[in-house]
């Protein structure tokens, strides 16, 4: 082990996966282990808070002992504990936040408190350190957009001891669902299991994206805000105009409690008009999203856009943001698709510039479930 080097363990526990990691000077991933809820959480269709509280204190003791040791490394070898505060579910986040308290206190190492939202934005450059990619030159624009976040923000640099440390500006968001939200409820209408966006993105390849054309959403008082409750809405009137899709909607139901819920299984039980429908409400969500963040990049003289969050992952979202920007000569980077969706370490990326720069907490910290990134 390099004894210069600074090591953070991160914890993160903000919503339904419970993760730990180490990464070295805010750059190289030791190690990354996630737990993840989806079996659970499954039979209902969506998270439920209390019982992902529930699984985060069955796993968060076993999680962060696997991450020491896949890094090869002991507990006081640790140079501070980086937990993700908020936002998120409070009981979920109440769980990481007190386990990375008691662990800090009982080293006697700092403790640095960090926004989820600064780990997504973290994530795009932990992805390039890992690579050897060039990284993005700041300021840029970065669309954070997942099942509970959809939001855009200006990152520019803020220069503390050398470290890489940002500062953002909200630019727009979501008045209503978050995209990977509409993706879980329309799965959920068409019974295509949980979580949606995975299998949509899938099944959109085998369907013609114009074949239903979903009105766009109307914001009079801001080009950069986004709105998908209507297109869920749209998708539940189109489903309600054309009865003969219910059969296939009761065999998917059933197909989905034998345990058959891969995309290839369900594609078999989809009809090319369904396919359609899928292809068409993906196309809409990706082409608002992509829209909105080009505009607010032109906007403000961006020449990158960082796209991070577990919705970056879906294949058409990146395909077109690639086509797009580089029509606009800016250009896109995105994370891995393990770094896109919820991890630690992204969390213990960010929570190395708060080291570096002396930001450290207390006891006396708590979650907060609707804090602000700024």
């Amino acid at each position: 082990m390099n004894p210069t080097q600074k090591l953070i363990l991160g914890i993160e526990s903000s919503c339904d996966e419970t993760a730990a990691a180490v990464v070295a000077d805010g750059e190289r991933v030791l190690s990354s282990v996630v737990a993840s809820q989806i079996e659970i959480h499954r039979k209902y269709g969506g998270v439920v808070p209390e019982l992902a509280s529930r699984e985060h204190l069955r796993q968060i003791v076993p999680v962060v002992r696997e991450a020491i040791d896949q890094a090869h490394i002991t507990l006081h070898d640790l140079d501070a504990i980086a937990v993700t505060q908020g936002p998120g579910l409070v009981g979920a986040l109440l769980v990481g936040l007190t386990y990375g308290k008691a662990l800090a206190l009982a080293l006697g190492k700092p403790l640095v408190a960090v926004n989820h939202l600064a780990g997504h934005v973290h994530a795009v450059f932990l992805e390039a350190c890992a690579t050897g990619d060039r990284r993005p030159e700041l300021p840029t624009i970065c669309l954070i957009v997942s099942g509970g976040h959809t939001v855009i923000y200006e990152v520019q640099n803020k220069a503390t001891n050398g470290a890489r440390q940002f500062s953002y500006t909200r630019i727009g968001g979501t008045r209503d669902d978050a995209a990977g939200e509409a993706y879980d409820k329309v799965a959920r209408l068409l019974a295509l299991g949980y979580p949606g966006g995975p299998v949509i993105d899938k099944l959109a390849a085998h369907g013609n994206p114009h074949a239903i054309r979903f009105a766009e959403p109307k914001i009079r008082d801001s080009h950069h805000d986004f709105s998908f409750s209507g297109i869920k809405t749209a998708v539940l009137y189109h489903i309600q105009k054309h009865p003969e899709l219910q059969p296939e909607i009761t065999a998917r139901k059933e197909a989905i409690a034998r345990g058959e819920r891969g995309a290839e299984a369900l594609r078999k039980l989809c009809t090319p008009a369904t396919l359609d429908l899928i292809a068409s409400f993906q196309r809409s969500v990706v082409t608002n999203l992509v829209t909105s963040t080009l505009a607010a990049a032109q906007e403000a003289g961006a020449r990158s856009i960082l796209v991070s969050g577990g919705v970056a992952a879906n294949t058409e979202l990146r395909a077109t943001f690639e086509r797009e920007a580089k029509k606009l000569n800016i250009e896109t980077f995105f994370p891995s698709r393990a770094l896109s969706t919820d991890n630690a370490a992204m969390i213990a990326a960010a929570g190395y510039s708060l080291f570096a720069a002396g930001e450290f907490e207390d006891a006396t910290l708590d979650p907060v479930p609707n804090l602000p990134l700024v």
